[in-house]
């Protein structure tokens, strides 16, 4: 059981202003020095916080950063005595010191809302609110070698801030850039950024040269770096033809890349031609120039070419040379695969040892010069037989550990990120067994300019003194150069409060006009550093500068920081209070510092309260608040243990947690330190973790991790998994024979499961290359044992380990072994002849495989005749797996014999197998009968056809139901081959059935028979019932019939428009009023005499007569009889007058719509 603890809290972090570094008040006579600044964020490791560990357990990091922050503090003491003492001291003078910023870093997730404020840098640049007047300030600008895509617009950075807000212009090679008067040329709103857009046409390189950004305002000018401006080039290969290279086996070759210069430089890799990737090892490598070396060239190098290419960063692009082909002249081309892993292969192959020689560098010594802060690369390849090996040393000392790695199988040493400390002299030494050599490489450290003492902004009160110091080193040692406003500073009007003193600007009793930029330039002939400083002169009331009133949450017993980031001019002072009473907190369990942060060295339940924070000047003063609350450490109080696990089964790790109720606790698990993914086979619950059906990548340890808002908790366990072996190791071939050999290994670790078993496998390189196959099995107590091998094959084995949990990966493999070559002792297997066409047959086998081919250049000799004939066999040689013969009858029998044979000789005489030719559609089936046995069911038999023409795979039947020239739907049934017999159940007794049958090969369907079923004894009439509505003149009198009705309706309603008498009724017993007119005859008279509507109907809205009720109907004149069709479709009925209805119907007329009724309704 392991347990980790780390416990953290985290605070808002922001720019805070710092009192004067110096304080001297000449009346009174002495000098008040601040306490040194000096950071103890010595608990805070590079994005983890643990203040629970405490200064012992503070990493090696943070203390150094203590010892720095104290050696830095010191120097600057030392700096201001020494200024001091160069000047009188007048009344009311004050030195302002450096301004510190706190930087904003980013929390573990664990602890983002908490609040711990460390100074990580105490000489940050000077912010100034942004509602405050100031000078202009860089903010962005592009890098000094500015390389862009030609296929894109030109972008050149540049940004900056101020108050006011800062204009901009451009300069290139030093001379005014008016962007006006180039269209393709704009600058971004509210930015300086240069935009040069090339869609409208135009050449970027007409803009490549030196650029650099002017922002300003009315109190100063900033200056961005000098940004040399190149566009990206990927020029093409030069064409050219190359000879093959010739070359003895042993000697030393290298394959010059020469690529083309691009900007940047390009990328080189080499490949073959047909883009498989060359390998390489301590034999052949790339050198960092791109050649490609040989310390020794053999036979096998010959089977590729080899191509460099180059890839371009920006137009991500790749160029290919063209390929050079090697020929290697050779003392042995005969069994190169046997002897490729030898031990003394060079010997065994007649190739000459030789003691090493330098390819690169050349000679014995040589020198290099690297910049500081640059990578270091040296290299050394060398020839020789055996292939040598490289080892470096420095002279005078050890390798630094800590920078130096070696690459490219130890001929390159890389030391990155070098320093002055790294010169010297360095040397490789390469050796093989037949002696030694060494080459010492000088190596010298120069350096452009880099920065001791950058200068900062200065931000000063009236009256007040100050100074700018720009301090760098370099190799050679730069010169420094100052500028105010961009303008040297000898050529600026001059100012009787400044002065310069070589490195350093000192302004004494300051005014509103010496607000200004200035920029130091320091360079040699390796680069420059340009740095700007803004000097601004205010009268600024203190103000607090982070959010007021705000919570924060600390665990106990930890150590934090309460910060309260302030601005004022002159600088302000700080005193922190608690609770609104009392005295100033600083010192026993608090510390204040001159940024103004409040330190409290162990938080306990009685520091929770509400801290204020003031802040004075001569001008006034303001104040913050910051709530403070104490939370109770989460704990891990039981742990996961270790365990021991076989695969497949069930493990639970425990992690059970007590936290502060207030805050959130999350739990969650890492597997060797890196984030658990919680699959399917897991289940995370809040105390535990259970691993279902464990598997060996389930093996690692398990940190549980208890975390809140706050801080966290940690607690490891190691899982041990009972898995598969480790692969065998060192395979050893042995007592070598014509037809066997012995293979030997080491076994590797059982992983706690005893071995069982072993398994031989093999590769040849002929017929299967890189297919491995199982050979023999041997018991997990051995491991040595005699194979038996087949003739004429390059053997190369490798073994497999098994345990209970499963089986090893397979060890590397052992060097090759080939067999001398045997005639075959075997002839191919799962011969046969089939047609794929009528008039062919396609004789097919199974190949032999390596184990049985028994020699080079393995063919089969292919023989056939018809089968029960006196025809002489053919034959031909083949060297593939299949034959096709033409011009063969249809479907008849062949005899086929398929033997081996290599260049040793032919093997056995093979066994005869029979073949068919090809198959064809089969002719039609004989004697199709069609039988009706009654109205139900119909049957069906049919004989074989008479010619098949192959294997019949079945019967096609289609018949379908019709009834005059009704079809019904077509129905398909496919019977088996031996099936001749069939019934169909009729749908119903009136219909026919249409039959069509055909036989089928693998072909596909042959010739049809087509048969009816027998018409039953009434489909006479049925078909004259079932036709006579398609006949003309049955038609042509429904028509007829149709025009004499429409003319007597209209008939009718002429006569009782005109007012003509219509009986209506014979007889009726119901009473006429008194009002209707009434004749004798019992009819009504219907004129218009009196212009009077009919009786029964009503007049309509626009005057017309609508009829509302019928009298009579077409009812009327049917209730004779129902008409009805003759049997030669003729019409029979008769029109019949409407009788008086039955009594029980009451005097209820018939109200049915009729054609009659319409009409008279529209008249």
């Amino acid at each position: 059981m392991r347990r980790l603890a780390a416990r953290g809290a985290a605070g808002d972090v922001g720019e805070v202003a710092a009192p004067a570094a110096d304080s001297t008040d000449c009346a009174q006579g002495r000098s008040r020095r601040p306490p040194r600044l000096i950071d103890l964020c010595a608990i805070w490791d590079p994005g983890v916080f643990l203040p629970a560990a405490g200064w012992k357990r503070a990493s090696g990091t943070a203390r150094r950063r203590l010892n720095e922050a104290e050696t830095l503090s010191s120097v600057r003491e030392a700096q201001v005595e020494r200024l001091e003492a160069a000047r009188p001291c007048r009344p009311g003078s004050r030195e302002r010191g450096p301004v510190l910023r706190m930087a904003r870093q980013q929390p573990p997730p664990w602890v983002h809302t908490a609040v711990l404020l460390c100074l990580l840098s105490l000489t940050g640049a000077i912010e100034i609110p942004m509602d405050l007047s100031q000078p202009p300030t860089i903010t962005k600008q592009s890098v000094k070698d500015h390389i862009v895509d030609p296929r894109d617009n030109i972008l050149i950075e540049c940004e900056a801030k101020g108050n006011p807000a800062p204009s901009f212009h451009w300069t290139r090679n030093s001379r005014f850039f008016n962007i006006a008067k180039d269209p393709r040329v704009s600058m971004r709103r509210r930015s300086g950024t240069l935009v040069i857009d090339f869609r409208s046409g135009g050449r970027p390189e007409e803009y490549e040269g030196e650029y650099q950004c002017f922002a300003r305002n009315k109190f100063g000018t900033a200056l961005s770096n000098r940004i040399r401006l190149q566009v990206s080039k990927s020029p093409l290969w030069p064409k050219e033809n190359l000879d093959p290279v010739v070359v003895q086996e042993g000697a030393p070759l290298t394959l010059q890349c020469n690529p083309p210069p691009g900007l940047p430089s390009p990328v080189i890799f080499w490949m073959s031609s047909s883009m498989e990737p060359i390998t390489q090892d301590k034999r052949v490598s790339q050198g960092h120039n791109g050649d490609l070396y040989f310390s020794n060239v053999m036979l096998q190098d010959m089977q590729t070419d080899y191509s460099c290419n180059a890839r371009f960063h920006f137009t991500h692009t790749i160029q290919q040379k063209n390929a050079f082909t090697l020929k290697v002249l050779t003392n042995n081309p005969y069994n190169d695969s046997s002897l490729r892993n030898h031990p003394d292969m060079y010997s065994a192959r007649g190739v000459a040892e030789r003691t090493p020689s330098f390819m690169y560098p050349q000679g014995t010594a040589s020198s290099q010069m690297v910049l500081r802060g640059m990578d270091l690369l040296l290299e050394c390849i060398a020839s020789g037989v055996p292939t040598p090996d490289i080892a470096w040393y420095k002279k005078g000392g050890d390798l630094p550990s800590d920078k130096a790695k070696f690459e490219n199988f130890n001929k390159a040493l890389r030391i990155t990120n070098v320093s002055e400390e790294d010169s010297g002299e360095y040397f490789c030494l390469a050796s093989n067994k037949m002696g030694s050599i060494r080459h010492t490489i000088s190596v010298r450290v120069k350096a452009a300019p880099y920065w001791l003492d950058e200068p900062k902004n200065l931000i000063l009160a009236p009256g007040e003194d100050g100074r700018l110091v720009c301090r760098a080193n370099g190799n050679p040692k730069p010169t420094v150069q100052w500028m105010v406003n961009g303008e040297p500073l000898q050529s600026a009007p001059p100012n009787p409060n400044r002065e310069v003193a070589g490195d350093t600007i000192i302004f004494r009793d300051t005014q509103i006009s010496s607000r200004a930029v200035y920029q130091c330039n320091t360079s040699n002939e390796h680069g420059y550093l340009l740095a700007n400083a803004f000097v601004s002169v205010l009268d600024v009331p203190p103000r607090m500068l982070s959010p007021r009133n705000q919570l924060i949450r600390v665990i106990l017993y930890n150590r934090t920081r309460l910060d309260c980031p302030f601005f004022g001019s002159p600088i302000p002072t700080l005193r922190w209070f608690k609770n609104g009473q009392g005295s100033n907190l600083d010192g026993g369990n608090y510390h204040v510092y001159e940024n103004g942060s409040l330190e409290i060295k162990m938080i306990r339940k009685e520091d929770q309260g509400i801290y204020t924070c003031v802040a004075t000047n001569i001008l006034g003063k303001a104040e913050n608040q910051v709530r403070l609350e104490v939370k109770d450490p989460t704990r891990i109080y039981r742990m996961p243990e270790d365990q021991v696990a076989k695969r497949g089964t069930t493990v639970q790790l425990e992690c059970r947690v007590k936290h502060d109720p207030s805050l959130k606790l999350t739990v969650s698990w890492l597997k060797d330190d890196e984030p658990l993914y919680i699959g399917n086979r897991m289940k995370k619950e809040d105390d535990s973790l259970t691993i279902f059906g464990v598997a060996e990548r389930d093996q690692g340890s398990y940190t549980c991790v208890a975390s809140t808002e706050l801080d966290q908790d940690l607690a490891k366990a190691y899982l041990t998994v009972l898995g598969r072996p480790d692969r065998p190791r060192d395979l050893e071939l042995t007592d070598l024979a014509e037809r066997s050999v012995r293979l030997t290994w080491i076994p590797g670790d059982d992983n706690n499961s005893p071995i069982t078993d072993y398994v031989v496998q093999f590769e040849e390189d002929q017929f299967q290359p890189g297919v491995w196959h199982d050979h023999s099995k041997f018991p997990g107590s051995v491991n040595s044992a005699i194979l038996q091998l087949s003739p004429y094959v390059n053997y190369q084995f490798r073994v497999i380990a098994i345990n209970e949990v499963g089986s090893s990966h397979p060890s590397l493999p052992s060097e090759r072994y080939r067999t001398s070559g045997a005639p075959p002792e075997s002839n191919p297997a799962d011969v046969r002849g089939e047609g794929t066409r009528k008039n062919n047959m396609e004789i097919t086998w199974t190949p032999m495989n390596a184990t049985s081919a028994f020699g080079p250049n393995l063919r089969y000799i292919v023989k056939w005749r018809r089968r029960e004939t006196r025809e002489t066999w053919n034959n031909v040689t083949v060297w593939g797996s299949r034959y096709v013969v033409g011009q063969t009858p249809v479907y008849v029998p062949y005899e086929i014999r398929v033997q081996a044979e290599n260049d040793f000789g032919k093997g056995p005489e093979p066994d005869t197998v029979i073949g068919y030719s090809g198959e064809d559609l089969p002719s039609a089936p004989r004697r199709f009968r069609v039988r009706q046995p009654n109205l139900e069911t119909i049957n069906l038999e049919w004989d074989h056809p008479e010619h098949p023409n192959g294997i019949l795979i079945g019967y096609t039947l289609k018949y379908v139901a019709f009834n005059g020239t009704k079809l019904g739907k077509q129905i398909v049934e496919n019977f088996s081959p031996n099936q001749t017999k069939f019934t169909v159940q009729r749908a119903d007794p009136v219909s026919r059935y249409r039959f069509t049958l055909s036989a089928r090969t693998q072909v596909g369907s042959g010739e049809a028979v087509t048969e009816e079923s027998p018409a039953p004894p009434n489909e006479a009439y049925t078909n004259n019932q079932a036709d006579i509505a398609t006949q003309g003149w049955f038609i042509g009198l429904m028509c007829a019939i149709a025009l004499l009705v429409l003319i007597l309706l209209i008939v009718c309603f002429i006569k009782r428009s005109r007012g003509g008498k219509y009986p209506v009724r014979e007889k009726k017993d119901v009473p006429l009023g008194p009002e209707d007119p009434k004749e004798e005859d019992g009819s009504f008279d219907y004129s218009d005499e009196d212009n009077k509507p009919l009786q029964g109907s009503q007049t309509s809205l626009d005057g017309t007569i609508k009829q509302q009720e019928s009298d009579d109907s077409l009812v009327d004149y049917g209730e004779g009889g129902e008409g009805q069709f003759n049997e030669d479709g003729s019409f029979i009925g008769q029109y019949t007058v409407k009788k008086d209805k039955e009594e029980t119907e009451g005097n209820e007329s018939s109200e049915a719509t009729s054609p009659v009724n319409a009409i008279y309704s529209l008249a």
